[in-house]
């Protein structure tokens, strides 16, 4: 994002800054990648305005932003076969509302728990490796699927 929301807290850092590596800009969200270790395939779906409840938003807005996150899952179920799509708003350290959508796999590190977790094991390199390297063709599809509707 280049310029900070006029109704933004000034200590907001998802309206100072992208929030992560920029997969996709629309005019209402954005998507990113996240730098979360041991997880390359931790997306989030940032609102662009300032609004830290999901029912801040009008009917409208809230069913887009509910067929993007959809969007993100249907593209990561295809292309990676995750175990399972972890699908989170917390926002209690950040109060700016963003979705996660997160690949779990059986063999990750924090599996079946949550990715805030204790680790239950050690990461896998290799495994993460692969995941990592697909994590592009994710980028890139989920732009396009985005692309498509707005």
């Amino acid at each position: 994002m280049n310029t900070l929301p006029t109704d933004a807290p000034a200590d907001c850092v998802l309206c100072r800054s992208d929030g992560g590596r920029l997969v996709f800009q629309g005019e209402l969200f954005r998507v990113i990648r996240a730098d979360e270790p041991g997880f390359p395939a931790f997306y989030r779906l940032i609102w662009n305005r300032h609004v830290a409840e999901f029912t801040d938003l009008p009917p409208h807005e809230r069913s887009l932003c509910m067929q993007a996150v959809a969007k993100i899952e249907m593209v990561m179920r295809d292309l990676l076969q995750p175990t399972k799509i972890n699908l989170a708003t917390l926002g209690n350290v950040v109060p700016h509302l963003h979705w996660h959508v997160i690949a779990r796999f059986s063999w990750d590190s924090h599996f079946p728990a949550p990715v805030w977790a204790q680790a239950a094991r050690a990461a896998a390199p290799a495994l993460l490796s692969a995941l990592q390297a697909k994590c592009t063709a994710v980028d890139a599809a989920v732009a396009q699927a985005l692309s498509q509707d707005t």
